[in-house]
């Protein structure tokens, strides 16, 4: 009797793939119901830190503009901002999928105009997929995109480049608002998106778009059903003096932080560094 070998596969987070992790290995995540985390980066340091821990999708995300550059808001960020922070974490990284967003007004004009922004990212930078935001407005961008070879991940809910229209940063997709979110999903699913993430929506609704679509869901702010969880690795670290409602804090480093600086100074200051040690002869 023939034995029949199983070629097994790798798990998504954790799992050595010697390669980079594609779209194809994100679907196949989807198939297998598993599970699975993403969260920004910004500079090589930080990103081989998460590429080593696991991570299998990291995102340059337009939120560098308050985390990065210091704005309040992610609306002022630039391509040109974001394309050096893009590189650094794709030269930081060996495994994860590198994901850059196309930050505001470098695509709602034209499909032509986000061909031109997302061939930058990729050519410039080495990203592997660009995300942007909006539904049925941004189809015609996506199937450019798509067209041209360039995975998209699309971007609903609470879209913050367009947070002057919502009118401040509030749940979005209840009521009637939640068939139109819902029916965004699907159509940009049509048009070739690759996943879709739903921010601070309802968690009903977003365990129902999640069972709808073929493609990952990934949420934040959006309960506890979608394919995957995205957060601002700031934000989780305890960096952000005031997070979200939808972040849980995993470690203290604005504290550890203040501890070191104030040793290093104190050191400094009272002559206990450098030592000897630390010195050349």
């Amino acid at each position: 009797m023939s034995s029949v070998s199983v070629v097994s596969t790798p798990a998504l987070y954790g799992g050595a793939v010697g390669r980079r992790v594609t779209v194809r290995d994100i679907a196949a995540a989807k198939e297998r119901h598993e599970k699975w985390p993403m969260v920004t980066a910004y500079d090589a340091m930080t990103a081989k830190v998460f590429d080593e821990a696991g991570i299998p999708v990291m995102l340059v995300g337009d939120s560098a503009a308050m985390v990065v550059y210091g704005y309040d808001s992610t609306l002022p960020v630039t391509v040109d901002d974001l394309i050096p922070l893009t590189a650094a974490v794709v030269r930081g990284s060996s495994r994860a999928m590198v994901v850059a967003d196309l930050p505001f007004g470098s695509y709602q004009a034209s499909p032509q105009q986000a061909l031109e922004t997302a061939a930058r990212f990729v050519k410039e930078a080495g990203a592997h997929a660009v995300k942007l935001e909006g539904g049925h407005r941004v189809l015609p961008q996506v199937e450019m995109l798509v067209s041209a070879g360039i995975p998209v991940m699309a971007h609903l809910g609470l879209t913050p480049q367009s947070v002057n229209a919502f009118g401040g940063y509030r749940v979005q997709g209840r009521g009637q608002a939640g068939d139109e979110l819902m029916a965004d999903a699907k159509a940009l699913e049509h048009a070739g998106a690759f996943a879709v993430v739903l921010e601070c929506v309802p968690a009903d609704l977003a365990q129902r778009v999640t069972t709808s679509l073929s493609i990952p869901t990934i949420g934040i702010g959006a309960g506890p059903d979608t394919d995957a969880q995205v957060l601002v690795w700031q934000d989780l670290m305890g960096l952000t003096p005031r997070p979200a409602k939808f972040v849980k804090k995993y470690f203290d480093l604005a504290g550890e932080m203040d501890r070191a600086i104030r040793a290093y100074a104190d050191e400094v200051v009272s002559g206990a560094f450098p030592r000897p040690e630390h010195s050349y002869r």
